[in-house]
């Protein structure tokens, strides 16, 4: 068997290291593409691989076409709209991800950047404090849970929405349970993203939600930016000063905040979510591990397609 790590932005040292040991010990050959520049050297170096492992690298239709021995692709974080399912799908190919690996990771940079705000970016001047400020947690997965501990920590008074999830699951963690994202969007100040990408979720995110906040609301999304209706967040920045927008991955609208709404966002440089050593550590290892047991005993639990 070979298993190929491809990553566009290097995984840490010893994360490939771990994965090393974990393949090699399992008799696998290893083989590395780290920091590549185009499509076509993913595409190539698939051609001869059974396993893969990536990060945030897309693996396209053509990709998986290019992959003749391919069995298994592991996305090594939690979202996986990097992945052609439906081309996985057609070619007995099984695509998984590795939930919750990096939830620590991602909560701890919501707080992060809710700090910096709430604090105006440590310039000197009086800020505001997170204590007993009402918070959303907008799905209570993997990442929702972590950071809802967090929000107890700090003090905040605490309500999440997530249909998919039991009430007394929820009330485990001492947080309040709202029956709508309406009844959610109004109640809190801060409002922190946490749900997957999908057809049901994307642009989901609008300005009949938005309106709804409280005064000074700040929305944190450490997800994915397709979840935000751009239009409908730019129409909230015109009609209220009070609001603000806090975000792992700049909108594709970037250029209008820079120009009229400087002091009111807060974007990182490079979706810094997952990227730490332990995340980048425990996904490496989730990874290499659900391909072992793949092959070894045909376990598919975190199997992400049909």
């Amino acid at each position: 068997m070979k298993v190929l790590v491809a990553t566009e932005k290097a995984f840490a040292p010893v994360a490939v290291n771990q994965i090393r040991l974990v393949t090699e010990a399992a008799g696998y050959g290893l083989a590395l593409l780290q920091n590549y520049k185009d499509s076509s050297d993913l595409i190539k170096a698939v051609s001869d691989v059974d396993a893969l492992i990536v990060r945030s690298d897309l693996v396209t239709a053509e990709v998986i076409n290019a992959a003749k021995k391919l069995k298994i692709v592991v996305r090594a974080g939690a979202g996986y709209d990097n992945i052609d399912l439906a081309a996985c799908t057609a070619h007995n190919v099984v695509a998984m991800n590795t939930p919750g690996q990096n939830a620590s990771a991602v909560a701890e940079l919501a707080f992060a950047l809710m700090l910096y705000q709430a604090r105006g970016g440590f310039n000197g001047k009086s800020g505001t404090e997170l204590r007993r400020k009402s918070f959303g947690i907008h799905a209570f997965g993997y990442v929702g849970k972590h950071v809802a501990e967090i929000a107890r920590g700090f003090g905040m008074d605490v309500y999440t929405f997530d249909p998919f999830v039991v009430e007394k699951d929820i009330k485990k963690y001492g947080v309040k349970v709202c029956i709508t994202t309406e009844e959610l969007y109004s109640k809190c100040q801060y409002i922190s993203l946490h749900m997957p990408l999908n057809e049901k979720t994307k642009r989901s995110i609008g300005y009949d939600l938005l309106r709804k906040m409280p005064k000074n609301a700040v929305l944190v999304n450490t997800a994915r930016k397709e979840l935000i209706d751009e239009e409908a967040l730019i129409k909230i920045f015109e009609e209220r000063s009070d609001f603000r927008y806090l975000a792992d991955v700049a909108p594709d609208c970037i250029s209008i905040f820079e120009e009229k709404y400087k002091g009111r966002f807060l974007f990182t440089a490079n979706k810094m979510g997952a990227n730490t050593e332990e995340a980048n550590l425990y996904a490496c290892l989730a990874s290499a591990r659900q391909i072992v047991d793949f092959f070894k005993t045909g376990n598919d639990k975190f199997k992400v397609n049909k």
